[in-house]
């Protein structure tokens, strides 16, 4: 997509457009993942499976996924042994959205409707209005028996949540509340217009014109549609905006934003890992937004046993040290950077929401979260290696605390971090409107998220020598 520039606009870096792709590209973690692997398989990552064994050469660059809403990348660095660090980033590739419910079918007033599940903690009232469609995975049976996980994306809009006219509800403009079972439930379609309703598994669970829709998209017989996992997603695509093409105006900025740095992060120093001691590594987690315990988010063995496997590999035709001291010795030579977006200052609540000295801009680079009560995983000692980092590559950061009268979100980072043993640092770049359907980020931070953590990784090792704490 071209973005022609105004006359008092400079063109937008081509990190942000790129990243604009990304993210049009991803309604659902399913399509995030395979977005990923493709970029992955373009940069020369040889995909892996985790059900078979592994044997692997320094400098070699590798990549699986798990549940097809996880991927986890990794360089073997030239200079490696077992029992080295691993450079980590990990991120998170789901956001807060509405689901498909295993039974969907809704009849009400003439109106067809889709029954949804609420999906993480969203601004939910800005879903109304708003047009959407539906994206994620089917489960879909071929010729030869197999049942086949398969992406699935209706670009149309197909739905839409309509508000109650204000001459219904004076009250409106004052307090918008709604139920979220019964009024916050999406139009599909009138039974004026409606197909017959037939009598197979999928008809009694769905209406038919879900499934012919999908059936078309998919090219299948409906009968060959035997489960799917379907988000809605706002189908206005994100775009460049401001007077000086300066804002990201996006869906899943959080945490499509810091997935896709840390992936490009990864893919443009995959190729200097000559020197490097340490295995760097990208894992790129579902399910973060409703807690992380699934089998294939952070909460799960999904990194413990990767890193596990990776320090017992076969490498370069020798087979790795199964001793479990070699791996927590491995673990006490390690990083991660926890990777989630962080929330910049906002104009209309700066005195009743911000903590005075620090307020977190978008364009002046990415921002290190801090809490005392852990709900970050960030320590002095952890900080002070990513700034170091950072100077030597004079890449902008920031610091952000909430205030001590206002609640405070969390990440992956603190059960990785207690989980493995893991020095740890929680960062992310600035947004504003954090869960809302429309998100806005500063086009300048797509390009300081990918400076700093191309810094970390071939940085890590030698910043890592200098700081001593046990």
């Amino acid at each position: 997509m071209a973005y022609p520039a105004s006359a008092t606009a400079a063109a937008p870096p081509a990190e942000a457009i790129d990243f604009i792709d990304f993210v049009n590209s991803s309604p659902s973690p399913f399509h995030a993942v395979h977005e990923a692997a493709v970029r992955l398989e373009n940069a020369g990552f040889q995909r892996l499976s985790e059900k078979a064994a592994w044997s692997l050469k320094r400098k070699g660059k590798y990549y699986f996924t798990r549940n097809g809403s996880s991927i986890v990348a990794f360089v073997v660095g030239g200079a490696y042994k077992p029992g080295q660090g691993f450079s980590i980033v990990g991120a998170h590739t789901d956001s807060p959205c509405l689901k498909v419910k295993p039974i969907s079918k809704k009849s009400k007033a003439g109106y067809l409707e889709l029954g949804v599940q609420l999906y993480g903690g969203g601004i939910w009232h800005t879903w109304f209005d708003r047009d959407l469609s539906v994206a994620g995975r089917v489960m879909v049976e071929h010729e030869d028996g197999t049942f086949q996980h398969t992406l699935t994306r209706i670009h149309k809009p197909l739905l839409r949540i309509p508000t109650l006219a204000i001459h219904l509800d004076g009250s409106a403009n004052e307090a918008f509340k709604f139920n979220k079972e019964t009024q916050f439930v999406p139009i599909l379609a009138t039974a004026v217009k409606t197909a017959f309703e037939g009598t197979s598994e999928q008809e009694r669970k769905h209406h038919r014109a879900l499934l012919d829709t999908l059936s078309e998209e998919l090219q299948v017989e409906v009968d060959k549609i035997h489960d799917f996992e379907l988000c809605l997603y706002d189908t206005q695509p994100a775009t460049i905006g401001g007077v000086y093409d300066e804002f990201i105006f996006s869906a899943r900025l959080d945490n499509l934003g810091m997935s896709y740095c840390s992936l490009m992060a990864m893919i443009n120093t995959a190729d200097q890992a000559v020197d490097d001691p340490n295995i760097r590594v990208i894992s790129l987690f579902d399910n973060e937004e409703v807690g992380s315990t699934t089998a294939h988010g952070a909460n799960s063995n999904l990194l413990p046993a990767t890193l596990e496997r990776l320090v017992a590999a076969n490498l370069d035709g020798k087979e790795g040290p199964q001793a479990k001291s070699i791996f927590e010795q491995a673990m006490r030579c390690s990083f991660l950077v926890s990777a989630d977006m962080a929330h910049a200052v906002h104009p209309n609540y700066l005195f009743e929401k911000y903590e005075e000295n620090h307020q977190p801009a978008m364009h002046k680079g990415t921002v290190i979260k801090i809490n005392a009560n852990q709900r970050y995983a960030t320590t002095a000692p952890t900080s002070l290696i990513l700034r170091e980092i950072a100077r030597r590559r004079n890449v902008p950061i920031q610091e952000f605390v909430v205030r001590n009268d206002s609640s405070c979100g969390s990440t992956i980072g603190p059960m990785l971090s207690a989980k493995l043993g893991l020095r740890t640092i929680d960062v992310g770049n600035p947004q504003l409107s954090m869960h809302s359907i429309r998100e806005i980020g500063g086009v300048d931070d797509v390009a300081n998220g990918i400076r700093l953590l191309e810094a970390f990784f071939e940085l890590f090792p030698s910043v890592d020598q200098q700081v001593v704490v046990d």
